[in-house]
């Protein structure tokens, strides 16, 4: 289980305390409603004694009471009904969330690191000592473990609102405050009242509630001054009257209200009420929908009690009336969390009193259980064991002596299942075993364990001879808990009573809340004994189906159990933490859910488990969207798209869909990172420049690289070499230092660490490579090129920028097509499994740096309902992009580029766009497909400027120029735009190449 705030021994001891009935008088609750508080809420945060409490067992032996806190209600009150109870705890779970931002605990269990965030860190076992130290604000402690504050808040209000049964006294009242205020006009005839209306609901029979623990209740009498107000003489006087009609251990004097409201506005004082009450603002925001969502979650009904009386909703409660309180699940510990949600202001309290009044409740709680309650609680202890030892002793003597006579020195041992079913069998008031139970319980509630368990035990022997399991059952988990909490633990604590009790509640008596609390109880104790198996068994055991809202924490807690255990079991966590978050789920609990998948994500991620990977990003995904959290939800179902799926088509064809409609109701306005198709940016090729015209007739195109070929890097390391040789004839036998060689097209193994040269007016074409990883068609519609550009003026020497950077990401590609001119795919489909190419052209206008970002597409699932046609189509399309990122070749000439793993840049996709510039094609007229040896043909050769810039200068290059030679000039011919208006014949021997690259005549023209 998770650390929890409390350690076992104050849980076990703030689950069971001492129960005191208030009855006020009208005039008292006008005294304390100054305050905004009624009497038993004044008093509560001051109901835990700090100093010790003695009393004396019927051995005469001293027994020292500590930290005892009594609890305090209107007598009033009734336990909530089923369903109202379930709508109670299922609003405390849900407004205990995990603070946003907390800091985060990491444990690290094997080859895991789980994250876990938590509100606070405590120590836990030995063995995690060995466990890495993590975040360092975490604690100085070098032991961590998470705390679950919802499983503590849960665990606390259900305690609380246990209805009180008649098989055990430990929810029956021991004694009744009766308040009067002293500004009645006589005092004592209202006390006289209030004692009459206890004695008449208590005895009377007409009431099913409140319980009592003993006839003769203790009757205290408490006369409330009001300091402001009444006349403090007069109380003094009409106290002392009291003193002697119920003796000094019998009444006692309140001042309160040292100050009025008014006055005291100004002056802050503290208000140590806010944490023992309901508050009535939640701690943790918890939005309307879903708070909504779990007051409408309809649990399956837990089994009433068996020996509760139906009763009407308004009826067998005493003082039952509109204006009083009813809710039973106000105890006088502090309240983790509200139960009750509220957005409006919360009413200051306590406006009246003092810091000297706080002093005067404080002791007037002390002197009323040292001098009152636990006096009282010593005399019946005595008294009830002096009535068993007189009325029981001799008859279960010779009871004994008889069964030891035949055989029967002991109840035979049955199973369960072979018992017969009297749950619902009811012992006289008077019944000798019944007072036995009486004697344990007050001897538990004043922590008297060893006592306790004696009679325990001894009830226990008696009820399982009866065959009253539901006693029996009580007898034994209370004898298992005072076992425990025995000091110096002269016995082992008996697990097999509490497995015994449970399993009586559960299938015998059909009681699953006294079987939740003993499990509750065996849990928390089996934890302290770092018996986590022992305690996930239990916890686990019950999970049932007539409360997901249980089941769910039960089975959170039985995780944490297997990652506590000495070799934590990681995947036994995170199987039980899917299962508690799908019951949190059923339950109402969307924010616990999604924590309880996150939490086990952690675990399955990346292990290979692909179906189950899926599985739980898609209910992250599905969790987050209904708590309008979109960026979570699209990375949920993000992570389900870009793995290679081993899903079935159908069911990726419903992940796509709900990505895509994620998408559709949460889109901001901004082009959102879309994961379909995979984009393979590494294989991404540029080329620069027109699509070469084809040749008619006898025109043969020369050769040019393009799009269509491969990349042959001899041949690319041929062509620079040959370029150089050009270069350096110009610049008289120097090659320039900023010399680069030209490239029309850019892949993965050309050199890319410079930024190519593009021309105004010439296109730029990117090919893409698209691989759709799905079972199911894709349908990509208006794809294109996603780019940023920045003008520049190159004609000024330190190239200036001549206005702002701009990008088509926001506004219309058609709107800045007078700046470059970017093509639209109007519809690009992909097949199942298919990789595909896509070659996206721009055509620059402008002069500038240009920055090829990604693509732009609206994606689809490419299948449209018949039942819906078209419209289902238009719902499931999203428009997004994808970014080019390339990662350039690994850097590996220096000693530190050796020594470490460093890339490059890649600036295929950043041209700079140049002014215009002449472009040369040349064609072959009549050009010989074969030769033979020592032939010599006669060929032509076109020569065509397609630019409107003159082309001045032009070179021929060749590795072997005594292959060729130029012919006479001819007369044929002119164009205007042309600089050679002549043709030339060229003669060719065998063997001979003319090659002729038209980036070399661009480059080298005069």
């Amino acid at each position: 289980m998770a650390q929890c705030v409390q350690s076992v021994q104050e849980f076990i001891q703030d689950s069971f305390v001492p129960m005191v009935a208030v009855l006020c008088s009208e005039d008292a609750e006008r005294v304390t409603r100054k305050n905004s508080l009624s009497f038993p809420e004044l008093l509560r945060p001051f109901c835990r004694l700090t100093s010790e409490g003695h009393l004396r067992d019927p051995n005469n032996q001293v027994v020292v009471v500590k930290g005892l806190r009594i609890s305090m209600t209107g007598i009033n009150t009734r336990p909530p009904q089923t369903p109202e109870m379930h709508r109670l705890l299922s609003q405390a779970v849900s407004v205990c969330q995990p603070p946003e931002g907390s800091p985060a605990n990491v444990i690290t269990a094997g080859d895991y690191d789980l994250n876990i965030s938590d509100r606070t860190v405590k120590a836990s076992v030995p063995w995690y000592s060995d466990w890495k130290e993590t975040l360092t604000q975490l604690s100085s402690s070098k032991y961590y473990t998470a705390t679950t504050p919802w499983f503590e808040t849960y665990r606390e209000n259900f305690l609380q609102s246990m209805p009180a049964s008649e098989h055990e006294f430990l929810n029956h009242y021991l004694a009744c405050m009766l308040v009067v205020s002293s500004c009645e006009a006589v005092p004592t005839e209202q006390f006289l009242k209030l004692s009459q209306e206890q004695h008449r609901i208590q005895h009377s029979g007409e009431y099913t509630h409140p319980k009592w623990f003993i006839p003769n209740t203790l009757k205290y009498y408490v006369l409330l001054h009001d300091i402001s107000e009444g006349d403090e003489q007069r109380a003094d006087s009409v106290y002392e009257d009291m003193k002697q009609r119920y003796g000094t251990q019998g009444c006692y004097l309140l001042k309160i209200n040292s100050r009025s409201g008014r006055t005291g506005a100004d002056e802050q004082m503290p208000d140590p009420w806010s944490q023992y009450l309901h508050k009535t603002s939640i701690h943790s925001p918890v939005s309307l929908y879903e708070e909504s969502a779990v007051s409408n979650v309809v649990e399956n009904n837990i089994e009433t009690h068996p020996l509760q009386l139906d009763q009407p909703t308004d009826a067998g409660y005493p003082c039952n009336n509109a204006n009083q309180s009813v809710n039973n699940v106000d105890m006088t510990r502090p309240q983790k969390q509200a139960s009750v949600t509220s957005h409006t202001t919360p009413t200051p309290r306590g406006t009246c009193l003092t810091l000297n009044d706080h002093d005067h409740i404080r002791q007037f709680i002390q002197e009323f259980t040292f001098r009152g309650l636990l006096p009282h609680i010593e005399k019946n202890i005595r008294q009830l064991n002096d009535q068993l030892v007189s009325r029981k002793g001799l008859s279960r003597s010779l009871f004994s002596a008889t069964k030891k006579l035949f055989g029967g020195g002991k109840v035979p041992e049955k199973s369960i299942a072979e018992l017969k079913n009297t749950a619902g069998l009811l012992y006289p008031s008077e019944a000798p075993e019944l007072q036995i139970r009486k004697m344990a319980d007050l001897c538990f509630l004043v922590q008297h364990y060893e006592l306790a368990y004696n009679c325990y035990h001894t009830a226990k022997k008696d009820f399982l001879s009866d065959q009253a399991m539901l006693y029996a059952a009580g007898a034994l988990e209370m004898a298992a808990v005072a076992a425990f909490l025995q000091s110096g633990a002269p016995r082992p604590y008996p697990a097999h009573y509490m497995d015994t009790a449970i399993q009586t509640y559960r299938d015998v008596c059909k009681n699953m809340l006294l079987a939740e609390r003993c499990c509750l109880l065996s849990a928390e104790i089996l934890k302290s004994q770092t018996k986590y198996s022992d305690a996930a068994t239990l916890l686990i055991k019950m999970t049932s189906e007539d409360s997901d809202l249980r089941s769910a924490l039960l089975l959170e807690q039985a995780a944490h159990c297997f990652i506590n255990m000495r070799v934590p079991m990681v995947r036994k966590f995170a199987f039980h933490m899917i299962l508690a978050g799908h019951r949190f789920s059923k339950a109402g609990q969307k924010r616990h859910a999604l924590r309880c998948y996150c939490q086990a994500l952690q675990v399955y991620k990346g292990k290979g488990w692909a179906l189950a990977e899926d599985h739980i990003n898609f209910t992250i995904g599905r969790q987050s969207f209904t708590l309008r959290q979109p960026d979570n939800a699209v990375a949920a179902f993000r992570h389900i798209l870009i793995n290679d799926s081993k899903q079935s088509a159908v069911q990726q064809t419903a992940f796509l869909r709900e990505y895509l409609y994620v998408y559709k109701v949460t889109g901001d306005g901004s082009l959102p990172q879309l994961p379909l198709p995979c984009l393979h940016s590494s294989q991404t090729r540029v080329f620069f420049g027109h699509e070469r015209r084809l040749a008619k007739g006898e025109k043969q195109a020369a050769t040019h690289v393009s799009l269509d070929q491969e990349f042959d890097r001899d041949l690319s390391q041929l062509w620079r070499e040959l370029e150089e040789r050009v270069v350096a004839v110009v610049n008289r036998g120097a090659v320039p230092i900023t010399f680069q060689p030209s490239q029309c097209c850019l892949n993965s193994q050309t050199d890319n660490l410079r930024y190519p040269l593009a021309v105004v007016e010439e296109p730029i074409i990117v090919e893409v490579v698209f691989r759709n990883p799905l079972k199911v068609p894709l349908a990509l519609s208006a794809l294109c090129l996603l780019w940023k550009f920045t003008p520049k003026d190159f004609s000024d020497p330190q190239g200036s920028t001549a206005g702002e950077t701009i990008t088509n990401e926001k506004e219309a590609t058609m709107a800045l097509n007078d700046i470059i001119d970017t093509q639209v795919i109007p519809e690009f489909t992909l097949s199942p499994e298919e990789t595909k190419v896509a070659r996206l052209k721009l055509l620059p206008h402008k002069t500038g740096e240009l920055h090829v970002l990604g693509v732009v597409y609206n994606l689809g699932t490419g299948e449209v309902d018949n039942s819906e046609g078209s419209l289902a189509e238009g719902l499931m399309c999203v428009r997004g992009q994808q970014n080019l990122e390339i990662q350039g070749s690994r850097l590996n000439m220096t000693k530190e580029e050796k020594t470490s793993v460093t890339y490059g840049p890649d600036h295929r996709l950043d041209p700079i766009i140049a002014p215009p510039m002449p472009l040369l094609e040349v064609f072959f007229i009549n050009f010989p497909t074969g030769l033979l040896c020592g032939e010599i043909r006669k060929a032509w050769v076109e020569f065509v400027n397609v630019s409107a810039v003159p082309l001045t200068g032009l070179r021929v290059a060749s590795t072997h120029p005594e292959f060729f030679t130029f012919g006479s000039a001819t007369s044929n011919g002119s164009s205007s735009n042309l600089l050679f208006k002549d043709m030339y014949c060229f003669m060719f021997s065998t063997g001979s190449a003319f090659l002729c690259k038209c980036p070399i005549i661009k480059m080298f023209i005069e």
